[in-house]
């Protein structure tokens, strides 16, 4: 096969999604997933995940039209629930505009004009708008909200830790399950969640600490979602921080469309793949798969008041 040829192989195997794996005996929620980034129509992402037994669904919210749709959607499909919130790297934008000092590019209009810096105002009116959705009964969680430390400079940092407090003060005050993405921004996560007090109930999505983080979560009582991730063969300190955790503290989920789990890493992701990352969550910690399954079911249904 010739360079060209290998080349055109590779990319269309990239855009093919991955057989289904053998179903669960026991089925379990996706903690985490983004439909409206993955293509098909809703229900075929919910009918393709509940014939390998992957079923409620937590669909995320990262900005102001994907948890309007978030909870629309929820609200249209019964085995979907939802989550709303501002990303971490969606504070800095609104605040001081895409392309400033530290603040990642989102996306441009039609004629490629940046977004403007909004302000504290703006940023206040999209809280607002997020604390309108988090009332609505199928919304089960506020996030995914917390801190990403990643490319963020300093004015961008400001921004994610004003909007992650208010996002843990509307949490609270629906009594919502709160969850977080954290990224490379453990200390900080963990001492604004004390400074703060946390909510009832505090979920971090694709978990990314060590056996010391799980540990400290585990004493907080902070539920811990594992992804795709974990399957990766460089991620031996996830699965090991996964073994320490304590079972009745375990989720799982995708973050689909990312984080595509072994042996199809590279390939588009789904709610459908659980399967795999149970699997090895299981193996990691010596579990059976019914019987982590069983957990991991509870665990969501308490998490999320799945059964309400």
């Amino acid at each position: 096969m010739g360079k060209r040829s290998g080349e055109a192989v590779r990319n269309r195997n990239a855009e093919t999604p991955p057989p289904a794996p053998e179903p669960l005996r026991v089925a379990v929620a996706d903690s985490h997933t983004h439909m409206d980034m993955q293509g098909p129509d809703p229900a075929e992402v919910i009918a393709a995940a509940e014939a390998v037994g992957v079923t409620p669904l937590i669909q995320v919210g990262v900005d102001l039209p994907s948890s309007r749709w978030a909870a629309e959607t929820a609200a249209e499909h019964p085995s979907v629930y939802a989550a709303v919130a501002l990303h971490p790297n969606e504070a800095p934008r609104i605040v001081h505009g895409d392309g400033a000092p530290g603040v990642e590019v989102d996306d441009t209009d039609w004629a490629g004009r940046l977004r403007p810096a909004g302000g504290a105002a703006a940023l206040d009116e999209a809280i607002a708008e997020i604390d309108r959705l988090a009332a609505l009964p199928r919304v089960r969680a506020v996030g995914e909200t917390g801190l990403d430390y990643f490319r963020t400079g300093s004015e961008g940092v400001r921004a994610q830790q004003d909007s992650f407090r208010r996002h843990i003060a509307v949490a609270k005050r629906h009594g919502k399950a709160l969850m977080i993405h954290d990224r490379e921004a453990h200390d900080d996560v963990l001492r604004i969640l004390d400074e703060e007090g946390a909510p009832e109930t505090v979920v971090f999505h694709c978990f990314s600490g060590d056996t010391a983080m799980a540990k400290i979560c585990a004493e907080h009582g902070y539920y811990m979602s594992f992804a795709g991730n974990v399957t990766f063969a460089s991620a031996q300190g996830l699965r090991d921080a996964a073994a320490a955790a304590p079972a009745e503290l375990l989720l799982v989920e995708t973050d689909a469309p990312f984080l595509t789990p072994k042996p199809y890493r590279g390939r588009p992701n789904g709610p459908y793949l659980i399967p795999h990352t149970l699997r090895a969550l299981a193996e990691a910690r010596g579990a059976g798969e019914d019987e982590l399954a069983a957990r991991i079911a509870e665990n969501g249904r308490r998490a999320f008041r799945l059964d309400g």
